[in-house]
């Protein structure tokens, strides 16, 4: 299973809201809501957040390794 848990404690970390992701960086609702509901984002989408918050994959997703595929 991916997890996007790690995205939102790097926004809390560097103190950015959802709000200011929307607004002040022109960030999707849509790859917002998906992040939420941990659906899919491309890898290019992944490298864009990686390169706006200036951090590593691992601080914005995470693979939790489940026996059953959703």
């Amino acid at each position: 299973m991916i997890s996007y848990e790690p995205f939102f404690n790097t926004l809390k970390r560097k103190s950015i809201t959802q709000y200011m992701l929307i607004k002040k960086y022109n960030f999707s609702t849509g790859t917002l809501d998906a992040l939420r509901k941990n659906r899919s984002i491309t890898l290019n989408t992944l490298y864009d957040i990686c390169v706006m918050l200036d951090c590593e994959i691992t601080d914005v997703v995470e693979f939790k390794k489940s026996d059953e595929r959703t």
